[in-house]
């Protein structure tokens, strides 16, 4: 898995210092346990660096999400982590960014044309989204094709 782009000035603030900001990630990652074990996060100008040992490739883009959708970081790097399954990243599933005037019912409605389907979309991003009606713009999904 090579280099992820994320918005920057967009997310959850957890840290005031780029010092604190391994730490940080590293315990929002470890609070939701998206099955990367011995994780290790660094931060270098804006990018996080993961490494470890991922379940699945599910797990490793759940870890992706969770650090880049956090103000302060604009790319991930988890060329370090490796997956134990041996499937690959971004198989069937895909990511989007979520626009201003989105709600999950709308990104359902184009991702697979019936709007209801929207609760797959949420249950697919429980870490990173809290509360289906609280997303907002430039943060970043993962669009489940196998519903």
């Amino acid at each position: 898995m090579g280099l992820f782009n994320f918005a920057m000035n967009m997310g959850k603030k957890l840290f005031g210092s780029e010092t604190e900001a391994p730490a940080a990630i590293q315990k929002l990652i470890e609070e939701d346990n998206p099955g990367v074990e011995n994780l290790q996060v660094q931060v270098e100008d804006g990018r996080a660096i993961l490494s470890g040992k991922a379940s699945s490739a599910e797990a490793l883009e759940k870890a992706v999400l969770i650090a880049g959708n956090v103000q302060g970081i604009e790319a991930i790097d988890a060329a370090g982590v490796t997956i134990a399954d041996g499937s690959t990243v971004a198989g069937d599933d895909q990511f989007y960014t979520i626009e201003k005037g989105d709600t999950l019912w709308k990104i359902a409605e184009k991702a697979y044309g019936n709007g209801s389907k929207y609760q797959k979309i949420f249950e697919a991003n429980r870490e990173v989204i809290k509360d289906p009606d609280k997303i907002y713009p430039g943060q970043k999904i993962r669009i489940p094709k196998n519903l």
